[in-house]
């Protein structure tokens, strides 16, 4: 852990803010916010402001497999402090989720991902998060592994994206993505899907995870994150990029452009980044890490702005 702590800089200047969320654990500090691999942050959505203004509650899921595990926590995050409370799962139990994003304009509604493409749609309430409906994603390829969801809102339609994560020089990430609708009865429906590949610019090597997350700007700018991992203790590493963009027409249709050479916004060296969430009116990003056996950390970073 002390060599962890040299690694970290404490020079990240105060991130701007762009509207009303608040400054969230603005010094650019990693906060610890789990103790082994069973606590790690998976994935990230954002709930809302803190009560008090000066922080910001998430909700993050953990790539838990065994029954009775925790499957999904609430942070609260400030500058300086983060805190951690559990959330009960009413409903069948998800096998390792890896990602969990807020349904727009669906207050207290999310989607969470499985790394084997279950999608849960969820209502949470208090400390209570209650299954509504799940069901397979579309088009899943072979060997597909996925780790990120992000949801997009334009010109009054839904679209989502999603990732297999890829492996190494011979399997780059695909990016998918693909109009969204819900069923009355709440089964999301996905329309047509469209595929791209997209390749790190770092971290490099035969464990890189070419994407471990995605989220999406006001502006459309889809900022990715990618890791590398060699075994529960590491070492591990991670970088946050600009991938490109995503459109939805009025007519409802997705299009995706993604960079011929994605610019790295930062690196991390000693955490792998699978949570990445551009908090709502602001330029921050807030980081999550799975660090396996070295639990769970989690940061803001001006990664989000126009």
């Amino acid at each position: 852990m002390a060599q962890r702590t040299a690694l970290v800089s404490a020079a990240t200047a105060l991130l701007t803010i762009l509207g009303t969320v608040p400054a969230a654990g603005a010094d650019g500090e990693w906060h610890k916010v789990g103790n082994d691999s069973r606590s790690g942050v998976s994935g990230l959505a954002y709930e809302g402001p803190a009560g008090d203004r000066a922080g910001v509650h998430a909700l993050f899921v953990h790539d838990n497999k065994r029954a009775g595990q925790p499957r999904l926590s609430r942070l609260t995050h400030r500058e300086g402090s983060s805190d951690v409370a559990p959330i009960t799962w009413d409903g069948p139990e998800p096998v390792d989720l890896e990602a969990i994003e807020a349904i727009p304009e669906m207050p207290g509604e999310y989607l969470a991902l499985t790394s084997r493409g279950i999608v849960y749609r969820l209502k949470v309430t208090g400390s209570t998060a209650t299954v509504v409906d799940y069901t397979p994603l579309p088009a899943i390829g072979e060997g597909d592994d996925f780790e990120s969801l992000a949801l997009v809102a334009q010109r009054g339609k839904l679209a989502v994206l999603w990732a297999d994560r890829g492996a190494g020089a011979d399997r780059p990430a695909t990016l998918y993505a693909a109009p969204l609708t819900f069923a009355s009865w709440g089964q999301p429906l996905f329309g047509a899907v469209t595929r791209r590949a997209y390749r790190a610019p770092y971290p490099a090597g035969d464990g890189t995870r070419h994407i471990s997350d995605i989220s999406v700007t006001g502006a459309g700018r889809i900022i990715v994150s990618s890791a590398t991992d060699a075994g529960d203790d590491g070492p591990f590493d991670s970088a946050v990029s600009d991938a490109g963009r995503v459109s939805v027409s009025a007519a409802g249709s997705v299009r995706v452009t993604l960079a011929a050479t994605p610019a790295v916004l930062g690196t991390f060296p000693q955490y792998k980044i699978e949570a990445v969430e551009c908090l709502p009116g602001s330029a921050d990003a807030l980081l999550g890490t799975d660090d396996e056996n070295l639990g769970g950390y989690v940061r803001t970073a001006p990664f989000c702005g126009i």
